[in-house]
């Protein structure tokens, strides 16, 4: 044992080690774009390597970060609550009933305030806001017993 097949160890993990300090490039595929310009990648699973979930990420839009709100269908995918990306027809058919729904709550709105409505008055607080049984006393047990005797 002259240490011939261990001599390229030390060599591989000196290597392993420099080149880990490198950047990696992630390339995956891109799958889609929304309507807002955020755009979306993954990675696929490779259950022989031990990946069984793909990767997912997203890029945002220029001039946007990842705190702002992407679209629900996205984000379900993101999250991997959907196993396929939105399609645009579907995605379509959502920001159409979006638009339907602001455009019903305006016409309630103007409706609304056309008969005279008001906002709604703020509720009150305190211990006359619950409701009062006939069967239910207010007070201190101790108190109606030491008046009963």
């Amino acid at each position: 044992m002259s240490g011939g097949e261990y001599r390229y160890v030390w060599r591989i993990a000196f290597r392993n080690f420099i080149n880990s300090f490198k950047p990696r490039q992630i390339r995956g595929n891109k799958i889609g774009k929304d309507y807002i310009g955020n755009e979306y990648f993954e990675i696929p699973a490779d259950p022989s390597r031990g990946k069984r979930n793909p990767a997912r990420w997203y890029d945002p839009a220029k001039g946007l970060d990842f705190q702002d709100p992407i679209p629900a269908e996205w984000e379900a995918w993101l999250r991997m609550r959907r196993k396929e990306p939105p399609t645009e027809e579907e995605i379509a058919k959502n920001v159409a009933i979006a638009q339907l729904k602001k455009e019903n709550a305006a016409k309630i709105e103007q409706n609304r305030l056309a008969d005279g409505g008001s906002l709604p008055a703020p509720s009150d607080k305190g211990p006359d806001s619950y409701p009062k049984y006939k069967d239910y006393h207010v007070g201190d047990i101790q108190d109606e017993h030491r008046n009963k005797h």
